[in-house]
């Protein structure tokens, strides 16, 4: 589903990402985990298309096909869905608006009718209960005045409403409490299917006690030193990132 081959990014003149490689496939779930300053949020960025970074070898194709001359919007209704670390308030924009907007958006790329009204009624009252998310918050603007709880609820409701084929999720439990942070769990597992495949991209291994991951890999200075299972971020978590560096330097 996902191919990134020999993929090297630079920001403001700075390479941050360095002959990167990495392969999902449909059904799998990678959890990418690494020190602050490995690149992590720069790879998220990357996938989705964001301005500002400057790509300057290697490609990234998705469903054989390379994107990286993609606008973020195409890749959008292509099926790559992005999470936000930090997600963005958007005043005078429901939630509702937004999300009809954007399925309909993917339908007519997808040479469909736009979804009638209470079909989509439907489907919202139907995801809101996969991330407990209170009926009237989907008629507030796009995070404005939300809770960080709140905030990371709502990117997996737009994930759950969108069904893309790949979630890349940036940091998703950053700011969560235990029982946010199960909620925005379950929310991502009861999404999983043969399908779909997830990018999990975080710190600590907490997130991977409630969503056990196929692969685990360690970022560290702009490319992938190790990989293993769930196994691996539990060594993380014990011993930190310094016998990485140690490793790596050897």
């Amino acid at each position: 589903m996902l191919t990134i081959k020999n993929l090297e990014v630079s920001i403001d003149d700075k390479v941050i990402l360095k002959k990167f490689n990495l392969e999902v496939k449909p059904g799998e779930v990678h959890a990418i985990m690494g020190p602050n300053g490995s690149g992590k949020s720069t790879l998220a960025n990357v996938i989705a298309g964001r301005e500002g970074y400057e790509v300057l070898q290697g490609d990234i194709s998705y469903k054989g096909k390379s994107i990286l001359e993609d606008t973020p919007e195409e890749r959008a209704r292509e099926g790559i869905f992005l999470g936000f670390q930090y997600p963005v308030e958007i005043p005078g924009v429901s939630i509702t608006n937004f999300l009809k907007t954007a399925v309909n958006e993917v339908r007519k790329h997808k040479g469909l009718e736009p979804m009638p009204a209470a079909e989509f009624l439907t489907l919202l009252k139907e995801k809101k209960k996969i991330v407990e998310m209170h009926a009237t918050l989907a008629s507030r603007s796009v995070n404005q005045g939300f809770s960080g709880g709140e905030k990371k609820k709502n990117e997996i409701f737009q994930m759950a409403v969108l069904q893309p084929e790949l979630a890349i999720l940036d940091e998703t439990d950053s700011g969560l409490d235990i029982d946010a942070l199960r909620i925005v769990a379950n929310g991502i597992n009861s999404l999983k299917n043969k399908d779909n495949a997830t990018v999990v991209i975080t710190h600590y291994q907490r997130l991977l006690d409630y969503i056990v991951p196929d692969f685990v890999h360690v970022l560290f200075d702009g490319r992938i030193v190790k990989t293993g299972g769930k196994e691996l971020a539990l060594e993380l978590e014990e011993k930190g990132y310094d016998w990485i560096k140690e490793e790596v330097e050897m």
